[in-house]
């Protein structure tokens, strides 16, 4: 999950599980633990609002040092 985010773009959940091909639990997993370890942001996603956008947090050092 983290080496796609890696790339810099942002992704919904359905985004995501099409482009790792893992299955959505999995996926919320995933992106829970990055979550709660700050090393993604969660944003507003104003083309559909019942989904949010991921992508890494920039501003952490250790999220560019991965």
């Amino acid at each position: 999950m983290y080496k796609v985010l890696e790339n810099g773009d942002r992704f919904t959940q359905k985004d995501l599980i099409r482009e790792t091909s893992l299955p959505s639990r999995t996926v919320r997993y995933a992106l829970g633990r990055l979550k709660s370890e700050n090393l993604i942001v969660e944003r507003y996603y104003f083309t559909d609002a019942r989904q949010s956008l991921y992508g890494l947090d920039l501003k952490k050092p250790e999220a560019v040092a991965l």
